[in-house]
């Protein structure tokens, strides 16, 4: 009965009645039993679906065992909610005691049931199928708190449920998991992609099959200097697919198990696309190109260096088009080898013939830095009171150069020639050795006196060099050449104010200083008698002069010599013949001479040869004539 009916203030119903009410589902075995079998054998087809593993067995002492330890906590929990259940009934209703005793006959032999407590001991130790009830004063809350067990229970077989579902789910994902990566090991990944081709899902078999169909359509374009681009067919050099087998290799290096990773991302692949072709047809292609035909080719040209303006400059080369076409052939070669579809000859240099000289030739450089260097030189010679100078002017005359502005010669050959002839001229312009000058005398005659070995004359070859290196530096300056010989002044005259004169016919010398005479001596020359004694004419300088020294004639064969004169003062000019004192000559000057005269030497007085020893100086000239 509801607690509604009872609080609409019916007559109140006995403790009998409301134990039986309120146990009535479970007050006969027979509604129990049914009951329980019908809930039992779900309970059961559920879990022999669910997990094939799990026997029901119909007398299941372990399911009893479970049934009574099942809820250990949930008669603690009893006892732990009511432990003065006992306590509060006796105190707090003893009218209800007393009406239960007036209302149930033989109450009181009841009364010596076992307690509460252990009536729920017995009944947790009892089989699944009740017993005969014995009834217990509860309340509503013990009625409902009654059907807990069995709520726990279903509570429990839901988590068990669920946990199996999810497991059968785990399974079958890495069932499948399992399959899709065993497809993987003999297909490549989403997202593969090889020499261009998209390989997602393609066995190594059907890759080789497109790329070979790709082979099947190859050629290759030629591009080549001033000529349009053409190509050779894959078909006219009978051009193949081979398998290496690096297709397979690349699919044997992916691992099955990655294969999500494809959604993900890109893998990109090159490899060589193997291929057979005949080179010999190779070959015959390469010669019928346009480029490599003679009359399509042009030569290269040389860089140089031209006049532009007052300014040399470089002209670059040209790099022509003639093709090697061996070297052609290589390159091709290689390019279909590597299965590449382009090939640009025009870009290898060793394809081509090369022009010998570059614009970055370091010798060209230096030779337009040397040629501009020549319009800046300016080298002015002295010649006394006379001047010739060479500037960029003539330099630039020097070089000769064609129609371009080229040089011609191809190197400064010509240049050095001209510099050759330019300091030849300087010397034959202003040299005096081997000349022959007027001279006048103390006497008032006037001669002329022939000199080889007096008078300037040019170092030719060390003046080259000097003005060589001048030129190429663009150098500005004044100066005398370089000599070898040099004479006392420059003029018709170089025998200037201060010289010796020998006068060989009238047997006197005078020595003048800035014209004037500072001395003068008789003197006896070489004996007129003999040929090889007389003293020869020209223009001398000092050699050297010694104190004392012995003068000896030529060597005789038995090693002697014609003569050995013992002299205090030597001054040698000419060879063997010089200025020295002459003691054992009675007299100087006047015809001595002709008869007695010397082997070929100026004879002087000891004195006078003493006084010469002292002031004679080594450039002074020395004139001697008849």
């Amino acid at each position: 009965m509801s607690n509604k009916k009872r609080r609409s203030g019916e007559s109140q119903p006995s403790i009998e009645d409301r134990i039986n009410e309120a146990m009535d589902p479970i007050t006969t075995d027979e509604e129990y039993e049914d009951e329980y079998e019908e809930e039992d054998s779900e309970y059961e087809d559920e879990y022999e679906e669910e997990d094939p593993e799990y026997e029901y067995e119909e007398e299941d002492p372990e399911y009893e065992d479970e049934y009574e330890e099942e809820d250990p906590e949930y008669e603690d929990e009893y006892e732990e909610e009511d432990p003065e259940y006992e306590d509060e009934h006796e105190e707090e209703d003893p009218e209800y005691e007393d009406e239960y005793e007036e209302d149930v006959p033989g109450h009181k032999e009841e009364k010596k049931q076992p307690s509460r407590k252990r009536v729920q001991e017995s009944s947790s130790r009892r089989s699944a199928r009740p017993k005969k009830i014995a009834y217990v004063p509860i309340t509503d809350e013990d009625l409902d708190s009654a059907i807990v067990p069995r709520k726990h229970k279903k509570k429990h077989k839901g988590l068990k449920v669920t946990g199996i579902v999810a497991a059968m789910m785990i399974v079958s994902a890495g069932c499948a998991y399992a399959a899709v990566s065993y497809y993987y090991s003999n297909h490549f990944f989403r997202g593969t992609q090889i020499n261009g081709l998209d390989c997602s899902g393609k066995t190594a078999y059907e890759v080789e099959q497109a790329i070979a169909g790709q082979v099947e359509n190859y050629s290759i374009q030629v591009l080549a200097r001033d000529q349009e681009p053409e190509s050779i067919s894959g078909s006219s050099i009978n051009y193949q697919y081979a398998s290496d087998g690096e297709i397979l290799v690349l699919l044997k290096s992916q691992k099955p198990y990655e294969w999500i990773r494809g959604f993900f991302e890109t893998r990109s692949y090159t490899t060589k696309e193997n291929a057979t072709y005949d080179k010999t047809l190779l070959q015959n292609q390469v010669k019928a190109l346009s480029c490599a035909k003679e009359e399509n080719q042009v030569k290269p040209e040389n860089a140089y260096v031209a006049l532009n303006g007052s300014e040399f400059q470089i002209v670059p080369e040209t790099q022509g088009s003639e093709l090697k076409v061996k070297e052609a052939y290589k390159v091709l070669d290689a390019a279909v080898a590597g299965s590449q579809t382009t090939v640009d000859l025009g870009s290898d240099p060793e394809v081509y013939v090369q022009a010998a000289v570059t614009s970055d030739s370091p010798d060209l450089q230096a030779a337009r830095d040397a040629y501009n260097n020549y319009t800046k030189a300016s080298i002015t010679y002295t010649f006394g009171d006379q001047q010739v100078t060479l500037d960029g002017g003539t330099l630039k005359d020097w070089l000769e150069v064609d129609e371009k502005g080229q040089l011609i010669g191809g190197d400064d050959s010509s240049f050095k020639q001209h510099i050759t002839d330019f300091v030849a001229q300087l010397a034959k312009d202003h040299d005096t050795v081997g000349t022959t000058r007027e001279f006048h005398t103390t006497s008032g005659r006037t001669v002329y006196v022939y000199s080889s070995v007096y008078g300037w004359e040019i170092d030719q070859a060390q003046e080259v060099e000097q003005l060589t290196q001048e030129i190429s530096s663009g150098t500005q300056t004044v100066r005398e050449p370089a000599y070898s010989k040099r004479a006392e002044s420059h003029g018709y005259n170089d025998l200037g104010n201060t010289y010796i004169e020998v006068d060989l016919s009238g047997q006197h010398m005078y020595y003048y200083q800035d014209g004037s005479i500072i001395f003068d001596s008789d003197i006896v020359s070489g004996d007129m008698q003999y040929e090889d004694r007389k003293t020869p004419e020209g223009i001398y300088t000092l050699y050297w002069k010694k104190s004392p020294d012995v003068l000896r004639g030529k060597q005789k064969p038995d090693g002697t010599y014609e003569y050995e004169t013992q002299v205090t003062y030597w001054m040698p000019f000419n060879g063997g013949i010089g200025f020295h004192d002459a003691s054992w000559q009675p007299y100087f000057g006047g015809d001595r001479y002709l008869y007695g005269g010397s082997h070929g030497c100026i004879n002087m007085p000891p004195a006078n040869a003493a006084i010469l020893y002292n002031i004679i100086q080594y450039d002074v000239p020395i004139i001697c004539f008849y």
